[in-house]
């Protein structure tokens, strides 16, 4: 059969456990599985057991192992399915509804779910932009409104009007390209100017709102205009309406899907739908569900949340 490119054929093409092993097992291991052990590459295939024996080391290991798949009991063809729903749904899905579908509670679903976000997050060191390249940078706050709020949380968590108890967001947006945002601790020069240079290429047009925390970009390298909202939307080439698309997508997620998300992992849900925007594909190079799925599983191993990382027990461990 050839590779899924629906949902529906994706369930049914990963109803054998076989298969989503052979799958997992072709993306982990191009050239033969390898032993998470001792890095040797002959090996037995236990087929009653599922899972390969060294014949260096003896240990056994199966294809979860050195995944965020590690330690679960969940089938693979259950987390394929999640996976497929996440990296394709365009608003996100909460983990109710990934909880109805494949027959799991909702509290494994979320971690399911929180787990295949690792898996998909962009940890690409290679900086944005260059001469020549447009980049859009900007900025937004993600919390909840008041006015939805019963009346016992607004007085506990509203405690200033305006933006006082909101999350800062800003996003990075190449022309053409990729977006990257990252969760900052305020709107001050220091936080997002560093942000700035740790993603963007010197010598890049970088386009920002009025925001005096943006002066100074040009002593830095960079050609740097602006667009006063207070004035215009757009003039010209000068606009940060990509990054505006980007962050309406992100807010209907939020608050359409999402409802309630806790600071504390807003990182997660950012980077899922960084993800979805970097991979939605265009007229020019279409990509389809089932490329968009198969990039995000190829991305599995060497990631590990444990579900006391998750849930801020311990602190959890750089990949």
């Amino acid at each position: 059969m050839n590779k899924p490119k629906t949902l529906q054929q994706a369930i049914r093409y990963f109803s054998d456990e076989q298969v989503c092993i052979d799958t997992v097992a072709a993306l982990r291991w191009p050239n033969g599985p390898i032993c998470p052990k001792c890095a040797h590459n002959e090996h037995y295939y236990l087929a009653s057991q599922r899972r390969w024996k060294c014949k260096e080391c003896y240990k056994q290991f199966s294809v979860k192992v050195g995944t965020i798949f590690e330690d679960s009991a969940i089938p693979l063809d259950k987390w394929l399915a999640a996976l497929w729903m996440l990296v394709n749904c365009k608003n996100g899905i909460s983990s109710y509804e990934v909880g109805r579908a494949l027959g799991i509670t909702q509290k494994s679903a979320w971690f399911v779910l929180h787990r295949l976000r690792l898996a998909i997050q962009n940890a690409s060191m290679n900086k944005m932009g260059g001469e020549g390249k447009l980049i859009e940078v900007d900025e937004t706050f993600i919390g909840g409104a008041a006015r939805y709020m019963h009346a016992d949380k607004r007085k506990r968590r509203i405690t200033e009007t305006g933006t006082k108890d909101k999350i800062a967001v800003q996003g990075i947006l190449e022309r053409g390209g990729e977006v990257r945002a990252a969760v900052v601790g305020n709107r001050k020069k220091h936080a997002l100017q560093t942000n700035i240079r740790a993603h963007v290429k010197a010598g890049s047009a970088i386009y920002t709102d009025a925001l005096m925390s943006y002066q100074g970009l040009k002593q830095e390298g960079f050609a740097h205009q602006v667009i006063d909202h207070a004035e215009k939307y757009v003039d010209g080439q000068i606009h940060t309406n990509g990054l505006e698309n980007f962050w309406s997508l992100v807010k209907r997620g939020l608050k359409g899907t999402y409802i309630s998300v806790e600071p504390f992992h807003l990182f997660r849900y950012i980077d899922e739908q960084v993800y979805r925007y970097n991979n939605r594909g265009s007229k020019e190079v279409p990509v389809n569900d089932g490329q968009r799925f198969q990039k995000a599983l190829s991305q599995i191993a060497g990631k590990r949340l444990t579900f006391a990382e998750v849930t801020g027990k311990v602190q959890e461990t750089a990949c």
